[in-house]
């Protein structure tokens, strides 16, 4: 039986994980362990929410559900440090932890290349200078940005709070003819309820924070699962 534990920041959409639970049945568990700083989007402060003492404890608070593998479910908290900040970044989480480990942004390149995607539209909640790096992170990573929206949202509590309604009109709203897919770097927004709307209302895969990160989890543990509701990543991405 599959264990991925996931360190989240603080709370806003770590209920995702436990309906991720649910649908992908028996035999995977899905352990979330929190850790705490500031849930501003400005780099100063995701530098210190993603430093190793915070995921060291993060590891340290997962360590009785002996995980098979760990991700750092945080998207803005792991790109902000740079492609080859963000590699010892998990490096050093893997040490802690003793296992496999990832995170969210290393979760979107290696989900856009799982399913052939090489252009993409972004639709962040970010304030623009922290969505700028998500881009710097995506082109290092081989994936091209043909458009970015910001939508200057300061804190993730405030994602955390937006309508299902809201989620899925952020992300249709900021499409791209020339995207292949649309990108939505956010873990603090729940999305995996409306990722078959999303899709539905573009055509195109779809890819989220809470979902890539829970993709990344189970690849680093060996394991496929297929879950026709979580999008085109999950019908097909293990392929």
């Amino acid at each position: 039986m599959p264990v991925i534990g996931f360190i989240y920041p603080d709370h806003a959409a770590e209920d995702d994980y436990p309906l991720a639970e649910g649908l992908l049945g028996a035999g995977v568990r899905l352990p979330v362990a929190h850790i705490y700083g500031t849930d501003l989007h400005a780099v100063p402060e995701l530098l210190d929410l993603g430093s190793p003492a915070r995921l060291a404890e993060g590891a340290r608070l997962l360590a009785g559900h002996e995980p098979d593998a760990v991700v750092w479910a945080c998207t803005s908290g792991s790109f902000v440090y740079r492609p080859d900040g963000a590699r010892e970044q998990v490096e050093k989480l893997a040490e802690a932890a003793g296992k496999p480990a990832s995170s969210t942004s290393f979760a979107f390149v290696n989900a856009a290349a799982a399913l052939g995607v090489r252009k993409v539209a972004v639709a962040a909640s970010y304030p623009d200078d922290v969505a700028k790096l998500f881009v710097e992170f995506l082109g290092a990573g081989g994936v091209e940005v043909v458009s970015m929206s910001s939508e200057d949202i300061d804190t993730a509590a405030e994602v955390g709070r937006l309508a299902p309604e809201a989620v899925v009109e952020l992300a249709v709203s900021h499409d791209h003819p020339d995207a292949e897919a649309v990108l939505v770097p956010d873990t603090a927004m729940r999305t995996l309820g409306v990722l078959g709307a999303i899709e539905e209302r573009l055509g195109k895969p779809v890819l989220t924070a809470n979902q890539v990160t829970i993709w990344e989890g189970l690849r680093l543990a060996g394991e496929t699962k297929t879950v026709d509701s979580f999008g085109t990543l999950f019908r097909r991405g293990g392929e």
